[in-house]
């Protein structure tokens, strides 16, 4: 595989390279960086969604037609690439990357029309209504049931671990409308309005601290018929396609890679208790380099990925295992954080949020301070968008034939 850039993607990489050394706020960068979760506060990814709007890349995996930039797949990875090497925060992946493409590509016309443009602008943000207590890895046990009320749905259920429940005013929701056949059939795919009686978000701490995930109730909630996606019964089919772009959708490895760079450059300078920086450590060494060729491979499956993807294939099941990888590489750098600050990097303040003035004082710096939560954090990558049970079980039917 050919991974030189052509000398229009290589100019399209310095457009980029310019645009985020100018446009990138510093609070947006230094916010990014001492947040210990996936997903950045709202005051720090709708700025920088704000920004990417203004110059017109923010939905850009979106197609033209849609108010997208059109890129090609290599053009989003050397993006991607190019933010993470930055240090700008995670786009808001919930509304950009799951539900704007089921819109699009499921939905109907006056739905495209009306959500599409407020995704952009931010005026709408959504979460995720899949996962139920009892009902996760088997997604198809789903209890939460929606029945057909003349031009409305009826909605009663509960739905768990929903990340940023407590900022939505949207919810894309997976509820059953029948259960008289085989479970996948019966479910359906709704968009619902999070502002309305019925609706109620129960907080979820995590370990850390951090206040990501909730639990959200629905007690008689009305869903317009209208804001059905597709026909009655296709949520499984959407679903599916929508998992395949939450667990392949993005490049994880040029992330990992800048964290882990990020690791080393810290490492020259801290001791590793008998005199010498760890960074001459031979057990350190050979745990950053493990990592680094971790890293490397997951790049270069990715990368043919987006190259099955630029000739017209769907990413497909192959992207279980880019997930699979990505989660364990994950918590293999984070733990490669505490190693890195020792005791320092065991203290866990439940202060949010650990940027700007009321953050609370760290203990040696601030890297040291996110260690720990950033560890904790990351033990739910093999849980998210399916365990690595589900993602190996994927492989092993769909990509190995086992």
């Amino acid at each position: 595989m050919d991974i030189d850039l052509s000398p229009e993607d290589s100019a399209f990489r310095d457009e980029v390279r310019a645009f985020l050394a100018t446009s990138l706020p510093d609070s947006v960068r230094e916010g990014a960086a001492a947040t210990p979760s996936v997903f950045v506060e709202p005051e720090i990814g709708q700025t920088w969604n704000a920004v990417l709007n203004a110059k017109g890349w923010l939905g850009y995996q979106w197609p033209t037609a849609h108010g997208g930039t059109g890129w090609s797949p290599v053009q989003r990875y050397i993006f991607e690439k190019e933010c993470a090497l930055a240090g700008a925060p995670n786009l808001t992946v919930l509304s950009l990357k799951l539900v704007a493409p089921v819109i699009y590509s499921f939905g109907t016309e006056a739905q495209k029309a009306f959500y599409l443009p407020r995704i952009l602008s931010g005026e709408d943000y959504w979460c995720q209504g899949f996962s139920e207590p009892g009902s996760g890895s088997d997604l198809a046990s789903l209890g939460c049931r929606a029945v057909r009320d003349g031009d409305r749905y009826v909605l009663d259920g509960s739905k768990i671990w929903t990340t940023h429940a407590h900022h939505a005013n949207r919810m894309f929701c997976l509820a059953r409308t029948d259960a008289s056949g085989r479970k996948q059939a019966g479910i359906s795919f709704f968009l619902v309005d999070m502002n309305q009686p019925g609706v109620s978000v129960r907080p979820i701490l995590t370990t850390a601290g951090d206040h990501e995930v909730n639990q959200v109730f629905l007690e008689g909630v009305t869903v317009p018929a209208d804001d059905l996606v597709g026909q009655e019964g296709d949520g499984w089919k959407i679903a599916k396609f929508l998992l395949e772009n939450e667990r392949g959708g993005s490049c994880h490895a040029p992330k990992l890679g800048y964290d882990l760079e990020q690791l080393e450059r810290a490492a020259r300078s801290e001791t590793d208790g008998r005199g010498d920086v760890l960074a001459d450590d031979p057990q350190w060494r050979r745990k950053i380099a493990r990592c680094r060729l971790g890293v490397q491979a997951l790049e270069m499956i990715e990368l043919k990925i987006l190259a099955d993807i630029a000739h017209g294939r769907p990413p497909g099941p192959q992207t279980s295992l880019t997930k699979l990888l990505a989660s364990n590489l994950r918590q293999d750098i984070d733990l490669l954080a505490v190693d890195l600050y020792g005791p320092a990097g065991l203290q866990l303040t439940e202060v949010r949020p650990l940027y700007g003035a009321d953050a609370p004082p760290p203990v040696h710096s601030r890297a040291a301070q996110l260690a720990a939560p950033r560890y904790l954090n990351s033990r739910a990558w093999t849980i998210f968008g399916g365990t690595n049970e589900v993602q190996a079980n994927i492989i092993a039917k769909s990509v190995l034939g086992l």
